[in-house]
C-alpha cells in the first residue's frame, strides 16, 4: 500500500488568532471544510466569516480555521480517526441523520484531501481560496515547496530520535 499523505494546520505567526473566530490548534490534521459554506450567499462573507471562507482549512480537532497546512505522512488508523471525528461532526453540527448516512460525506471529505497532497512532498505547504460563483463555492489550492519557503525547521512531527528507535527490534 502506498503512503498515505494528508496535511495539519502549521503556523508562523498569531495573525490565525486574529483573522478566524476559531483559530485551528497546531499540528491537528485538516480538510478544506468548503462544506460548511455551501449555503452561503455574498450576505454571509463579513469580517471573520469571509476570512474563513476565503482562505480558510478546517480543523477536525476544534473545527476551527487554519490559513497554511503542511502536507504530512498519515497513517490509517489515523484516517479513519480523522473520518469519525468529520462524520460525528455532519451528526451533531449539521444533523445528518445518522452516522451511516453521515460517514460517506466524511470519506469523500477525507479522500478529497488526500487526492490533494498525494502529488506533495512532505512539509509542502497550502493554501486555500474561495470564490462563490453562479455554481457555488469554487476553491483553488496553491503549493509552496518547502525549500522554497524556508520551512524545514517547522517539520511537523517526527524527529531524527525517533526515526532512529523505530527500525530496530529489542
Amino acid at each position: 500500500m502506498s503512503d498515505l499523505f494528508l496535511a495539519r494546520a502549521i503556523h508562523f505567526d498569531e495573525s490565525d488568532r486574529n483573522v478566524f473566530h476559531v483559530p485551528a490548534r497546531t499540528g491537528e490534521w485538516c480538510v478544506s471544510g468548503g462544506f460548511e459554506f455551501s449555503n452561503w450567499s455574498e450576505g454571509d462573507l463579513t469580517g471573520k466569516a469571509r476570512q474563513a471562507f476565503a482562505n480558510g482549512w478546517m480543523g477536525v480537532e476544534t473545527f476551527g480555521r487554519v490559513t497554511f497546512v503542511a502536507v504530512t505522512k498519515a497513517e490509517p488508523f489515523e484516517v479513519e480517526a480523522i473520518t469519525l471525528q468529520l462524520m460525528r461532526h455532519f451528526v451533531e453540527i449539521y444533523g445528518a441523520p445518522s452516522s451511516e448516512a453521515a460517514r460517506p460525506v466524511a470519506e469523500e471529505e477525507v479522500a478529497q484531501m488526500m487526492e490533494l497532497c498525494a502529488d506533495h512532498a512532505p512539509n509542502t505547504l497550502l493554501t486555500v481560496a474561495r470564490e462563490l460563483s453562479d455554481t457555488g463555492v469554487r476553491e483553488s489550492y496553491r503549493f509552496i515547496e518547502a525549500q522554497d519557503a524556508g520551512i524545514d525547521q517547522f517539520a511537523v512531527h517526527g524527529s531524527l530520535d525517533d526515526e532512529d528507535h523505530s527500525g530496530h527490534s529489542h
